[in-house]
């Protein structure tokens, strides 16, 4: 039985494609953080990355889509994480190196 399929990767990708099209463009990092929902999201992220590391780390055998629809979750959980400040009128927190 297949739980992941490649089409549940694209529909990830459809929807980052249509909420980052909403969003101005990243000009820095963003760190966690903004409204208590884009923080949770944030977390939720992170789970979904260190669940890909996870995955990677037992076999490299595992089934590639199993690794591009968790590399696409955390990459659609920062897109919401986005989308979720900028809808509730807080800005992202941006990363700014300090300088030398």
């Amino acid at each position: 039985m297949q739980l992941v399929a490649e089409a549940d990767a694209r529909r990830l990708e459809e929807a980052i494609d249509h909420h980052e099209a909403l969003l101005p463009p990243l000009k820095n990092f963003v760190l966690p953080g903004g409204t208590t929902g884009a923080a949770a999201l944030h977390v939720a992220r992170t789970i979904a990355r260190r669940a890909e590391r996870a995955v990677l780390s037992v076999s490299p055998a595992v089934r590639s889509e199993l690794v591009v629809y968790l590399n696409r979750l955390s990459d659609a959980l920062f897109v919401l994480a986005r989308a979720t400040n900028q809808h509730a009128s807080v800005a992202d927190v941006a990363w700014v190196p300090h300088p030398r």
